[in-house]
């Protein structure tokens, strides 16, 4: 958890949920045990059920009394327009880049272009 501007317990929930959007982690599977995780990471309880109730508080998992928590299925509309919108992100990222680094939108079309394809 390296970046200190981000609260570790959001850290944690980003990481499960980009993990459970690319099926690394399939519906019905469950997440590690809340103090299982927290060991493993150095860090509090309290930590690891404030990433967890933001997983649930967005759909993507759900408590199972005395079993933990288990990963939702998955709207597969819902995750592509999460995935547009980190697209979208990364994207905006690449155009300040380029702009700053003088690139045209032809440099910058053909660079995608050229990416794409590999």
């Amino acid at each position: 958890m390296q970046n200190s501007d981000v609260p570790i317990y959001k850290q944690i929930a980003a990481q499960f949920k980009e993990d459970i959007m690319n099926g690394k982690i399939a519906e019905g599977e469950y997440l590690p045990s809340i103090r299982g995780l927290a060991r493993d990471l150095k860090i509090s309880v309290i930590t690891t059920m404030k990433a967890y109730e933001q997983l649930a508080e967005e759909g993507l998992v759900s408590a199972v009394q005395g079993k933990g928590y288990i990963v939702n299925p998955q709207d597969r509309e819902m995750v592509r327009e999460q995935h547009l919108r980190l697209l979208e992100g990364h994207l905006q990222n690449a155009i300040e880049s380029a702009k700053l680094a003088g690139v045209s939108r032809e440099e910058l079309i053909n660079m995608i272009n050229v990416l794409y394809d590999v």
